[in-house]
């Protein structure tokens, strides 16, 4: 297993300048994973024991923790992340939180899934972080409430043991719990402040629902699509082309470097499992002067199976959503988009339905999962 690193203790007073010069942080190996708590998937901070100082919905933000020196508020420094009161004890005698006391939160994800990994950034609290944290999981179907979630007969699994952590730091933990979960209960021991909070996972869609559907878009991240590898991530990233609505910016898709060779940039797709693709759209939304200038669509049928194009070759048009009607329904887990020869894609969406193999498979991982 990779190591990765711990950082525990206050990082130095902000002294001016970059306040993400003394930011401490590591490449984790889970990284690589759709995030399930991203707003964009419909993840929320759904209830907290206390946020005096900060709002707990910081905590999802997409973009990093912005600090700013001189902005507080009548409660005062104004923080860009969850930030709660200082604990006290019961009296003068006892002025001291017990080792039990702890604030928490309780987080929606926003697609049910497998953890595979979890960061809590406490960037910009340097002295008013907590001391440690510890995360639980839940799997409770439907849409609970609050009161529902810490009703005693939920059952909670430790995904995140209390561990002490740093302040101004990224501080990320590896999780090895092959569980499907759909809510977070994030701790913070005694009090303090976590400006983000990055789930790293697995999406395990409900066959059922799927079921239901019919035909459904077989590689969104909401349905158990997942980004295998690409050529270029040098401006965003490729799992940007699944995520749910379409682009709203730039940076909201996927765009590569320019290519100064003679090659071509692509992305590599595992689909909710094995399915017939009858409809494809690619859309280069916002993308104007550096959308592909064409685009293929290849398909195979497991790991070892040979790649047979379904989609030609074809022109993309700037700032446009295309679609095409696959004259034939290709079968198969595994999709490559592949780009001439280089630019962006915004989104990619992949109209069809499970097979009989792809349905029975789906459902028996679900069992294994708890679901």
């Amino acid at each position: 297993m990779v190591s990765i690193p711990s950082f525990t203790g206050d990082a130095g007073p902000f002294g001016g300048g970059d306040p993400y010069a003394d930011y401490r942080t590591a490449d984790f190996p889970f990284a690589h994973h759709a995030d399930l708590a991203d707003r964009r998937l419909g993840a929320g901070v759904i209830a907290a024991n206390d946020e005096f100082f900060a709002e707990r919905e910081n905590m999802l933000k997409p973009e990093a923790a912005e600090f700013d020196p001189e902005h507080f508020g009548h409660k005062g420094k104004i923080m860009d992340g969850w930030e709660t009161r200082r604990r006290r004890g019961i009296s003068a005698e006892q002025p001291h939180p017990t080792a039990d006391d702890h604030d928490w939160a309780l987080v929606r994800l926003g697609a049910p899934g497998v953890v595979r990994g979890i960061v809590i950034d406490t960037a910009h609290f340097r002295g008013n972080y907590p001391q440690a944290v510890s995360v639980e999981a839940a799997s409770v179907a439907g849409s609970p409430s609050p009161e529902e979630l810490l009703a005693p007969d939920v059952k909670w699994a430790t995904l995140v043991p209390r561990t002490a952590i740093g302040g101004h730091a990224a501080n990320g933990f590896a999780v090895d719990v092959e569980q499907r979960f759909t809510h977070l209960r994030v701790n913070q021991h005694p009090d303090g402040g976590i400006a983000r909070l990055r789930v790293y996972g697995e999406v395990a869609p409900d066959p059922a629902w799927l079921g239901v559907l019919g035909t459904f878009d077989v590689v969104a991240l909401e349905n158990g699509g997942q980004v295998e590898d690409a050529s270029d991530r040098f401006y965003s990233p490729a799992t940007n082309t699944i995520q749910p609505g379409r682009s709203r910016k730039m940076d909201d898709g996927w765009e590569t470097r320019r290519r100064r060779d003679k090659g071509n940039d692509w992305i590599r797709y595992e689909l909710v499992e094995q399915a017939e693709i009858r409809a494809v759209e690619i859309d280069t939304a916002y993308l104007k002067g550096n959308s592909a200038g064409w685009a293929s669509l290849s398909v195979r049928d497991g790991e070892s199976g040979e790649w047979a194009e379904a989609l030609p070759r074809t022109r993309l048009q700037p700032d446009t959503n295309h679609r095409f009607v696959l004259g034939a329904g290709a079968v198969g887990t595994h999709v490559r988009v592949d780009i001439y020869p280089d630019g962006g894609i915004s989104r990619l969406r992949l109209f069809g339905s499970l097979t009989e193999v792809g349905a029975t498979r789906l459902a028996a991982r679900h069992q294994e999962l708890g679901g």
